[in-house]
């Protein structure tokens, strides 16, 4: 009896120092990248020349999802089944279909999120080296900002997520003079473990009359315990817009706001189904003065651009509005429009904005 109890105290001993071990592996592995990082523009294909005033372009955003998410897809961070794409062949195919949408689009600039370089759960795929070969030379000039680069995750215990560096890209027809990552606030604690480092990336494209046409890519947070993180994010991101805008220049944001930008969820698509509360609307108190956030939300004719993986694509899921833009005033916009895939290639849709700097 005595041996017995000893053999099931050093198996509970060992049980503890492995689990002790493992989060002090991830608090010491977790990391942040500093804030106003410079960014490389590497040089795609020819360019447009200088992006003319009075004319009409279009920026098309579109988050891939890492490559996994086919419309029979659900994830376990929204209450699915799956942590990790389903084979590399799925990651493939998945983002050959997500690009395939977005040159269809025809975008002046292209602002993709959710992109893996190095990830367990997309079987180790460099997701830009394949983007980038899949649009050839469509684009003058690209940059690239990672967003976060997580440890280890030993979840779910049958497939664990594992670890995954991703980020944000920018493709535009346009020269881009300078690029910068800009850090965004997160939460601390723990919860910091879940929701893992953020950015926003900024590209300043000369125009023709010696201006700059100041481009941003976002994907903000949405594991977070509460909406203030999103909130302070959100503000961050307009102070910057707002002394280009004072300078004189023409700001224009896109990306995944991970916030519902309809205001009433799954009803504006006739959804009955369970709500749910990762997505909450944008206060208006926030929004400053000669800005504003638009929606590609066609009341005639809703189309989400985005679903809750929480199982495989149905009519009847659950979808909401959280991928959008931001522009300045001087910046006069016409069609604002999501992509209909039904969810082919990702929990997105891509959305797109045409435009003209006044």
């Amino acid at each position: 009896m005595k041996k017995v109890l000893i053999a099931v105290l050093c198996v509970v001993l060992a049980v503890v120092l492995a689990v002790g071990g493992y989060v002090a592996y991830v608090f010491l592995a977790w990391y942040r990248l500093d804030d106003d990082l410079p960014l490389t523009v590497d040089t795609l294909g020819a360019a447009a020349g200088a992006a003319a005033v009075g004319e009409t372009w279009r920026v098309v955003s579109y988050n891939v999802g890492f490559g996994a998410y086919s419309a029979d897809y659900s994830f376990f961070m929204d209450g699915g089944r799956e942590s990790r794409a389903r084979s590399p062949e799925a990651v493939r195919e998945n983002l050959t279909g997500a690009v395939e949408a977005v040159t269809a689009l025809d975008p002046d600039f292209l602002l993709i999120q959710e992109i893996d370089t190095d990830g367990t759960r997309s079987h180790h795929i460099d997701e830009l080296a394949l983007i980038r070969e899949r649009l050839g030379g469509a684009f003058a000039c690209g940059t690239f900002a990672q967003n976060y680069d997580s440890p280890y995750l030993f979840w779910p215990l049958t497939e664990p997520h594992g670890a995954n560096k991703a980020g944000i890209a920018v493709f535009s027809k346009f020269p881009v003079a300078s690029a910068l990552r800009r850090s965004l606030p997160i939460e601390g604690g723990f919860m910091k473990l879940l929701d893992l480092d953020r950015c926003y990336s900024v590209q300043r494209v000369p125009a023709a009359d010696g201006r700059e046409l100041v481009i941003y890519n976002f994907h903000l947070s949405a594991y977070t315990s509460d909406g203030t993180i999103a909130n302070q994010q959100l503000e961050m991101l307009f102070a910057d817009m707002k002394a280009e805008h004072d300078a004189g220049n023409w700001t224009i944001a896109a990306g995944d706001f991970n916030k519902d930008l309809v205001g009433d969820g799954g009803a504006s698509f006739g959804v009955t189904g369970p709500e749910y509360t990762w997505a909450q609307p944008i206060p208006a108190s926030i929004v400053p003065e000669g800005f504003r956030i638009i929606a590609p939300y066609d009341e005639a004719a809703p189309v989400p651009s985005c679903r809750n993986a929480d199982r495989p694509y149905g009519e009847d899921d659950f979808c909401v509005t959280v991928d959008g833009f931001i522009v300045s005033a001087n910046v006069e916009t016409a069609a604002a429009a999501v992509a209909d895939t039904g969810f082919a290639w990702s929990d997105h849709n891509p959305v797109y904005l045409d435009f003209t700097l006044r």
